[in-house]
């Protein structure tokens, strides 16, 4: 073989190995929610600062659904994630907005205490954490005023994030609301895989606080036609995709969504249920791309 052909054979393996997907992160959520929970809240993020993982995310429920959504509790969960030195992508849950109307909670207006959340925590092009990596909103890249929608892409996997909160996302209170929201996060959805698809990534990770799924993994009210997208997309996707919830605090991996025209489960998408009140725990995921083709790995973190 000649010099030429050893350089360039050469070239082509650096480059390959480039584009080739090997990063583990970090996903949690429905945590803290009672007071002796911040405590180890914070220890686990200074163990998960101890890891290598590319990033951290909370998928949602940053309190419990009896306690105030005052503007105290948001600031201090804020510094809590400040904790982090590895990149942090927040997502709202039901606790923090939809059910803040609850008298324990402080009867506050849902709509009001959003807003709030976009200023505590959504109001820059980055992540939180002490490293911090860019974001694309929503709010950014169309008319739709939703910059918790957010997605990036690390290596050959493309993660993209929803305001879906948990219960009914929102459905029986303010149908109106829910509707605009749930358009605008199918849009979101659509991108997402266009985007994949135009880039040729290996594979997609979809993030959210609601577990869309009844025990008998038939869709919830509020979230039908999210759902439906999903399976959509996901039929014509050539790669593995994964579905990332919170809500129900029972920490599961399953192929609870099925395929359109089949009605048989959809065996490239993997649903993964975090921890929850009051077990304060993260889930480990290790993206690794061997021959061409994305694969997940999961474990407890603690």
């Amino acid at each position: 073989m000649s010099v030429q052909r050893i350089v360039l054979a050469a070239l082509m393996l650096l480059a390959a190995g480039a584009m080739r997907a090997d990063f583990t992160f970090a996903l949690l959520g429905d945590a803290p929610y009672w007071p002796d929970e911040e405590t180890q809240f914070i220890d686990m993020l200074r163990e998960i600062n101890q890891q290598d993982v590319a990033f951290v995310v909370h998928v949602g429920d940053i309190k419990n659904g009896s306690s105030p959504c005052d503007d105290a509790v948001f600031l201090q969960r804020r510094e809590m994630f400040a904790v982090s030195r590895h990149p942090l992508i927040y997502l709202p849950g039901d606790n923090e907005w939809t059910d803040c109307w609850r008298l324990f909670a402080g009867s506050y207006d849902p709509l009001e205490r959003l807003a709030k959340l976009r200023e505590v925590f959504f109001n820059a092009p980055t992540s939180l954490g002490m490293t911090r990596i860019p974001l694309t909103r929503q709010s950014d890249t169309s008319s739709h005023p939703y910059p918790e929608h957010v997605r990036w892409i690390r290596e050959r996997v493309l993660f993209a994030g929803f305001n879906l909160p948990g219960g009914d996302n929102n459905l029986n209170r303010m149908p109106d609301e829910h509707a605009k929201r749930d358009r605008a996060a199918r849009e979101w959805l659509n991108a997402a895989f266009a985007l994949a698809r135009s880039r040729e990534l290996g594979a997609v990770v979809l993030l959210m606080h609601a577990n869309p799924f009844t025990e008998s993994l038939r869709p919830r009210r509020g979230f039908t036609a999210f759902l439906e997208r999903v399976a959509a997309e996901t039929a014509n996707f050539d790669g593995p995709v994964l579905l990332v919830n919170g809500d129900t605090h029972h920490h599961r991996i399953d192929h609870p969504v099925q395929d359109p025209v089949r009605k048989a489960p959809l065996r490239n998408l993997t649903r993964v249920e975090v921890f929850g009140s009051p077990r304060v725990d993260w889930v480990r995921v290790r993206a690794v791309d061997t021959g061409g083709r994305v694969t997940f790995a999961f474990s407890p973190g603690r």
